[in-house]
């Protein structure tokens, strides 16, 4: 194989499909990058077997400039690739590979020579019937993602809790994840459709397809038996493996009664939860408490080797009981981002019961759920 095409283009496709290849993993040619070329252009492969990403760069893209000498195949080692290409001295440079499976790579004066593999020997993408399939704007998928992806479970024990559980039926797509300790949910609509599927994607396969969102500006999902597939724009494609089993209820952990509710600023009390945060952080203990009254709402945080913090916060609205809860200020934190600069409204029932945080205008239909911390 031979050819010729723009650095900063083969970096930008590389970048991508890098995502998917791991260092770590029981099949060394999976630590390499897949090329394919051939007339209609260049085809670049990485996976871990969990994920695995396909970026075509089309010999009709101006920016590319891509001139096929040879078709051909070659594996080659990702990060060690990657990086030479990244030094290279010239706007472009040339790819041959002309006897075993040795590549010369040369950009004006420098010339490298590195070893690679037999493409015949990588694993193939893979074959897939099709299910359902639909169209999503690549910004809402990336909010919805960002809002729930941050309550999947760590702890692989519970794998099916590593994941997003979505939840296609009736014109809706619901983005429920939850480590039982706390939730997010999310729904949005999609319009007319009779597209209905009930999927959970593992959690690391949605942080690296968020990271790809913001360059196409749809994004058509596919979803087959065990298999989803994300097409971004026209050539790039992204596969995850999903998830098996039936996941829990969530809809069970949300309480239906509010007994005490505060109406305050996301981004405002954020910033008061991250000040408390600095002492609990270097306690043992890692808590916080919300003491919600008409008259006076505190957040405050004890800590008996380090100090005290306390904090007025000044709430748009309070009604109900009087309630002290104590929590977790990083659950709480990571909650209060996904809302932004919104009024939001958080509802408590006791002391003991999970608590919620929802939009004032809910339009979004969107909620996050803490589950309190015993301090006694």
């Amino acid at each position: 194989m031979q050819f010729t095409i723009n650095r900063a283009v083969f970096i930008k496709a590389m970048n991508n499909v890098s995502r998917a290849i791991s260092s770590r993993t029981s099949m060394p040619i999976l630590t390499g990058v897949k090329l394919v070329l051939d007339n209609n252009g260049l085809t670049l492969t990485g996976s871990d077997t969990d994920i695995s990403i396909e970026t075509v760069i089309p010999v009709t893209d101006d920016q590319a400039t891509l001139q096929v000498s040879e078709p051909g195949a070659l594996v080659l080692p990702a990060a060690f690739f990657s990086n030479i290409v990244k030094r290279l001295p010239g706007e472009t440079f040339t790819l041959s590979n002309t006897t075993g499976f040795q590549a010369k790579i040369t950009s004006e004066n420098s010339e490298f020579d590195i070893n690679g593999q037999d493409a015949n020997n990588y694993p193939h993408l893979p074959e897939i019937e099709v299910r359902n399939n639909l169209t999503l704007p690549a910004e809402t998928l990336t909010e919805v993602i960002g809002q729930t992806v941050i309550a999947v479970s760590k702890q692989l024990s519970q794998p099916i809790l590593t994941g997003v559980h979505f939840i296609l039926a009736g014109g809706n797509l619901t983005a429920v994840a939850t480590d039982r300790h706390r939730l997010a949910q999310r729904t949005v609509a999609f319009g007319d459709s009779d597209v209905s599927a009930d999927i959970i994607v593992p959690g690391p396969s949605l942080n690296q397809l968020q990271a790809m969102l913001d360059e196409v500006e749809t994004v058509d999902v596919r979803v087959a038996e065990n298999q989803v597939i994300f097409q971004l724009g026209a050539n790039t494609t992204f596969y995850s493996r999903l998830l098996e089993g039936n996941y829990p209820d969530a809809s069970r952990l949300i309480p239906t009664e509010k007994r005490t509710t505060l109406t305050i600023n996301a981004r405002d009390l954020l910033q008061t939860i991250e000040r408390a945060a600095l002492l609990s952080h270097e306690g043992r203990s890692n808590v916080i408490q919300f003491t919600v009254s008409d008259e006076k709402s505190l957040i405050s945080s004890n800590s008996p080797e380090v100090g005290r913090v306390e904090e007025q916060i000044f709430a748009a609205e309070t009604a109900g009981d009087e309630l002290t809860i104590s929590f977790n200020p990083d659950y709480m934190r990571e909650a209060l981002k996904s809302f932004g600069d919104e009024q939001i409204q958080i509802g408590f029932k006791t002391a003991l019961d999970p608590f919620t945080l929802v939009p004032t205008n809910n339009e979004t239909n969107f909620i996050q759920l803490i589950t309190p911390v015993r301090t006694y």
